[in-house]
């Protein structure tokens, strides 16, 4: 289920006419509008959309247009151009009573610089929002409560920011954001003012928080590391226009032009790239019916020395070798349970650095069901990271 639906999202600066938009959509880039026209250029021609419960990062230099188009999708900055939909609902036709209910019931943001209130405690913080909204004090105290709760703070609702780290600042103003529990969460940086190893707590934090609360989530970021390890989807602007989105790993492994190469070329793919873009699909399976002879027949054609046993809904059984397979046969015994093995097993999303560090080969790649989707040898790792340089 689509979550936000954004097509074709532009925003200049000033009163342009539509002859000087009719100019972008003749591919006038942000130099030329402003150096003939004397407008600047936010965004243009922006589509793309965040499915419930994933996580969108939105990457690119500085001036790229990242903070524009975040604070368009709940009209902070009034768009120019395009359409925003949030679960179906139209964001530009909201009046502006329409629109502050919106806001304070729909989104979260999470700032870069926290924006805490100095003097306010860390629970009156959390429920800043909810007093807004109305609600009333014990709904208030409780609420907070629960997400600080979430973000591991229990225990400090009664200091100050100045009484905290950064860290702990920035988990209040998550803890903010999710007080009102919207269904979107906006953050701008949200991690860019924190010293490096709290940034990487703040995000495996993040990433299990999420798999808790499932939030959708769209995030700022000029940091490919941070938006390779947070991102379900990756897209990157470039002058206020988008030149690619996609996964963190189409993102690496096809970038769209120079630019987004550049981005992308001091990345470690062997940390990044997964099983499932390097497996084989096994075609060559065997089942418990077979017997040792139809199982060595197999492997003899395809020139393999073992095959994976799966049965007829393709869960993976375990493994038998050619040299096992023969002994088996020679003994006249015809269950292959007799010789099965445990192969090692790997997830799609399993990374080339963890595929490196296994034991046995071929690996088998499973679903979360145990469904057999493909096969690695050693092999296919070494030709995955060669064929990326």
């Amino acid at each position: 289920m689509k979550k936000i639906e954004v097509e074709k999202l532009g925003k200049v600066f000033g009163k342009p006419s539509r002859q000087v938009l009719s100019l972008l959509d003749q591919g006038w880039d942000r130099e030329r509008l402003m150096k003939e026209k004397g407008f600047a250029l936010g965004l243009w021609d922006v589509s793309f959309s965040v499915e419930e419960g994933e996580i969108l990062v939105v990457m690119g230099l500085s001036g790229s247009g990242k903070s524009t188009l975040i604070r368009c999708l709940n009209r902070l900055i009034e768009p120019t151009a395009g359409s925003i939909l949030i679960d179906g609902t139209d964001v530009r036709g909201l009046n502006e009573a329409q629109l502050r209910e919106f806001r304070q019931t729909r989104f979260g943001m999470v700032f870069q610089r926290f924006a805490l209130f100095p003097h306010r405690t860390v629970i009156q913080n959390v429920a800043y929002g909810l007093e807004i909204h109305g609600e009333s004090k014990d709904t208030c105290r409780k609420k907070a409560e629960d997400a600080l709760a979430l973000v591991g703070l229990k225990g400090w609702e009664d200091n100050y920011p100045d009484q905290l780290s950064g860290g702990m600042q920035q988990r209040v103003g998550l803890a903010r954001a999710l007080a009102i529990d919207p269904g979107i969460l906006l953050m701008d940086e949200a991690f860019s003012a924190l010293d490096p190893l709290i940034r990487k707590e703040m995000q495996e934090e993040l990433l299990q928080l999420q798999s808790r609360v499932g939030k959708t989530i769209v995030f700022i970021t000029h940091d490919l590391d941070e938006a390779l390890k947070l991102g379900d989807k990756i897209i990157i602007l470039k002058d206020g226009r988008l030149v690619q989105q996609g996964t963190p790993e189409e993102i690496l492994t096809n970038p769209a032009d120079d630019y987004v190469e550049k981005f992308v070329e001091d990345v470690d793919m062997s940390k990044v790239l997964t099983a499932s873009s390097i497996m084989k699909k096994a075609y060559s399976i065997t089942w418990p019916k077979d017997g040792p002879k139809t199982a060595l027949r197999e492997m003899e054609e395809v020139g393999i020395s073992s095959i994976f046993v799966v049965d007829r809904k393709r869960l993976l059984l375990g493994i038998v070798n050619a040299d096992d397979a023969s002994e088996l046969i020679r003994k006249g015994i015809s269950d292959l349970k007799e010789i099965l093995k445990e192969p090692s097993r790997v997830t799609p999303d399993t990374s080339l650095t963890e595929l490196f560090a296994l034991e046995s080969f071929p690996a088998a790649v499973v679903d979360e069901s145990g469904v057999l989707k493909g096969a690695i040898v050693r092999g296919n790792i070494i030709a995955g990271l060669n064929r990326e340089r």
